[in-house]
């Protein structure tokens, strides 16, 4: 299986790209750093790693990288899992955090989303899965616009799971809670890292999700700590 992964060079996405590859599976993995992505070439794997530079949040370099990549073809799966945000109030975040975090998060997912559609609906197959938020379906003061973000690609995916069951496609999307990555700030992993969700076991079941050739979908999936969220 090819898998395209976004938001590879770290966290949740770097998990995938490790776990994909140990099961033997192609990968191309995306990341606004290459150097960050160059560290992937250690992982001992029976899989091919393919990397390249790719800011999500620019759909022009989206389009540049699908052509270069995969042409006219598709990726078996794509995985959504590039993600930024600000733990800040709303009155204290500003308007340049707000667009980034929209753009990364929403419009990042849509427009690759967008690139590898059409040749899966050609193909009438083919697996897209989002590495979505608890913050999409909870109120967490301090994620407001991370919320809409993620609360945005949840909705756009279920019209758009309902526009491409007719195609064979598949669309998932994890809502995971506290899970141990950069994004959050050291000293509270430090605080709460034992309480953390770990990248690697979500990871487990996202390639699970993606390799599963059987009539059944598993459509959105929240995951959290099972002390809960913090």
């Amino acid at each position: 299986m090819r898998i395209w992964v976004s938001g590879a060079s770290s966290g949740i996405g770097k998990a995938i790209v490790k776990q994909a590859l140990v099961m033997g599976h192609t990968v191309v993995a995306t990341s606004r750093s290459i150097k960050n992505l160059e560290q992937l070439k250690d992982v001992m794997a029976s899989g091919s790693l393919t990397i390249s530079q790719c800011d999500v949040a620019h759909s022009k370099s989206v389009e540049e990288f699908y052509k270069t990549t995969f042409s006219d073809d598709a990726p078996d799966a794509l995985v959504n899992s590039a993600g930024i945000t600000a733990f800040k109030y709303a009155a204290e975040t500003s308007i340049e955090e707000f667009e980034g975090i929209i753009k990364t998060n929403l419009l990042g997912s849509v427009y690759a989303i967008h690139s590898v559609l059409p040749a899966m609906i050609t193909r009438k197959s083919g697996t897209i899965l989002n590495i979505s938020s608890v913050a999409a379906i909870k109120v967490l003061k301090g994620s407001s616009i991370y919320s809409a973000s993620k609360a945005g690609l949840l909705q756009y995916s279920r019209v758009l799971r309902e526009e491409v069951r007719e195609h064979n496609i598949k669309v998932i999307d994890v809502l995971p809670g506290a899970t141990e990555t950069p994004i959050w700030d050291e000293k509270v992993r430090n605080k709460h890292g034992e309480r953390m969700m770990k990248p690697a076991d979500i990871a487990e079941l996202v390639v699970k999700l993606l390799t599963d050739q059987g009539n059944m979908v598993a459509e959105e999936i929240v995951l959290r700590p099972v002390t809960g969220d913090l």
